[in-house]
């Protein structure tokens, strides 16, 4: 079992930046693969970016690319979603979830999956 628990989500103004957090506890980090989704209310989750195990590949839904960073540090068991430049659009519960198979884009592939910190971005 791995346990994940996101953090930093909260009320911002468009144009503004957080950055999400999500520690695990259980198995070992660093074997899996780590991503983040997001659901916004009526809508079904989606992919927003995703890790290799090592940290050396990462992949990004095209609505967020060059604006979210996706980034790990194995040594606190620690995923992070640097978010620039957010919009009224980015605004949804953000969840992470472990993965020990591969790099996918689909929410169905996950294992583990965290409760999911709310972002709201107001205009």
């Amino acid at each position: 079992q791995v346990q994940l628990v996101e953090s930093g989500g909260g009320l911002v103004q468009a144009g503004d930046s957080l950055r999400l957090s999500c520690t695990a506890s259980g198995r070992t980090f660093s074997n899996y693969n780590m991503g983040w989704f997001r659901q916004a209310p009526g809508k079904e989750r989606e992919f927003v970016a995703v890790i290799h195990w090592s940290g050396g590949r990462t992949y990004y839904a095209d609505s967020v690319k060059g604006r979210f960073t996706i980034s790990r540090d194995n040594a606190k068991s620690t995923v992070y979603l640097q978010m620039n430049s957010l919009t009224p659009g980015d605004t949804a519960v953000y969840y992470c979830a472990a993965d020990h198979r591969s790099t996918s884009y689909r929410n169905l592939d996950y294992d583990y999956w965290g409760p999911g910190t709310q972002v709201t971005v107001s205009s």
